[in-house]
């Protein structure tokens, strides 16, 4: 096979990754990522304060109701809620209650919708709906188990809030779910979405080198300059 002829099947077979590499990159540079990461529509951080009038139980005390040694004690509200939230030893999360120093229980399904739905900046009350996720996904792959509140709004919105502090650590919508199926084309990922080091990657990635190196030399061979100066050449010789 002529180098002409490898460089034509190589063309071919590399091309077609190289176009969904420059498109699925123009469509990610396109998208807004505040858009993608849903802030038009949730408000992940609701910047709620303590009121500095409210008498909180101390922090020795919330530390006498923990059950095992406490690495971190933080104040915070949650729904207007003053809460002390603990980080235990082994990573675990604890609230109890700043105001008695009770133990609260983890956030439930009704709980979860109620959080969502006051960081919720769509338009109207669209319905919303928890379902309890155990199972790591491309959707998510953070802490689990994890609350997955779903609106059924135009976008599908659906917030993702941990049931031990009620924090929300993912939001989903349309717009994500575009950007990250092009974004697994664009890294050769098709089933997680988040290695960039696939074998296919790397292969394709060094045939584009290969392709691109035989196209200058390719180009090189067929210069008029070239092709002039051998002819030039010839009749000098027979003169």
């Amino acid at each position: 096979m002529g180098a002409s002829k490898l460089h034509r099947w190589l063309a071919l077979i590399i091309g077609v990754q190289l176009l969904l590499w420059f498109s699925s990159g123009l469509l990610m540079s396109i998208l807004p990522i505040e858009r993608v990461r849903g802030e038009h529509l949730v408000a992940r951080d609701s910047g709620e304060t303590l009121a500095l009038a409210q008498q909180l139980v101390s922090p020795a005390a919330v530390l006498r109701a923990a059950p095992g040694l406490v690495r971190e004690l933080r104040y915070t509200s949650l729904l207007g809620r003053p809460v002390a939230e603990l980080t235990m030893a082994d990573g675990t999360v604890r609230m109890h209650d700043a105001l008695s120093g009770n133990a609260m229980a983890s956030i439930d399904a009704p709980f979860a919708v109620k959080i969502a739905r006051a960081a919720y900046r769509g338009t109207g009350a669209p319905p919303a709906s928890a379902k309890l996720v155990r199972t790591a996904s491309t959707e998510f792959r953070g802490k689990l188990p994890v609350w997955r509140v779903q609106f059924e709004d135009a976008e599908t919105t659906r917030v993702f809030v941990l049931p031990d502090n009620g924090k929300i650590v993912g939001v989903r919508t349309g717009t994500w779910r575009l950007y990250d199926f092009f974004w697994g084309l664009h890294i050769m990922d098709w089933k997680n979405h988040e290695n960039f080091n696939t074998p296919w990657m790397m292969a394709f990635a060094a045939g584009g080198l290969i392709l691109a190196v035989a196209g200058v030399v390719l180009l090189y061979m067929r210069w008029p300059r070239r092709r002039r100066r051998k002819v030039r050449g010839v009749s000098k010789a027979a003169a």
